[in-house]
């Protein structure tokens, strides 16, 4: 029986590629990527030429069958995401889950992550936090503000840069202006910046000077 590697891959600099990411990615018998176009550069960067196939959200249940029988009889495979580490709001469960399923191996390598770094920098405490990823969209949204409010933990939200605004103000809305926040925007790129400073504050700054690329919003918890 194969196994399954989870790698991760940078989310900005090139150089926070790990020696064993890179060994990984060449040894197996092939990569799912969740956008070949994009893995491709990286691959091509560090001279990886291993077969790669797509792995998305659109199209994981309909492989999923056919990578857990071919890992079954053999062959190690390697998952990638565009940037950070699988399954952190991008696709990697569903394909972990079915292999635990099956005893199969699975080998989760560490590596570059968004959140991290941005909950370090923010100077908020980090000894206990939670994680959110995005916040619904429409359904949903006002009720799990409503609970996210009582929230004592220091919270973790994913965000596009041009609904930041939009979620600055809902949270003002739930948690009061003067509840402290961080922006990580572009970790790890040229154009890296954090943001600290009452909801409000942050608020302000991005009214001024409109958010762009990658965005990690930390928020305190109620005291």
């Amino acid at each position: 029986m194969g196994k399954l590697f989870i790698v991760p891959t940078p989310i900005g600099n090139l150089e926070d590629m790990t020696f064993r990411a890179v060994r990984v990615l060449q040894e197996v018998d092939f990569i799912l990527a969740e956008d070949t176009r994009t893995s491709g550069k990286l691959l091509k960067h560090f001279e990886i030429t291993t077969q790669m196939h797509s792995h998305h959200m659109h199209n994981e249940h309909k492989t999923l069958q056919m990578i857990v029988d071919r890992i079954k009889h053999g062959e190690n495979a390697a998952l990638i995401s565009d940037a950070g580490t699988p399954a952190i709001s991008d696709p990697g469960f569903l394909l972990t889950r079915a292999c635990v399923e099956e005893n199969i191996e699975v080998d989760c390598l560490p590596g570059a992550t968004a959140f991290v770094p941005a909950l370090v920098n923010s100077g908020l405490p980090n000894d206990k936090f939670v994680f959110e990823g995005f916040l619904p969209v429409k359904k949903g949204r006002q009720t799990r503000l409503k609970l996210l409010a009582e929230e004592t933990r220091t919270m973790i939200f994913y965000e596009s840069p041009h609904k930041l605004l939009k979620t600055l103000q809902h949270l003002i809305d739930y948690f009061g202006e003067e509840r402290q926040a961080s922006v990580s925007r572009e970790i790890s790129k040229l154009h890296e910046e954090t943001q600290r400073g009452s909801l409000h504050e942050v608020l302000d700054y991005y009214t001024q000077k409109p958010p762009k690329g990658e965005i990690v919003l930390i928020v305190d918890g109620k005291k």
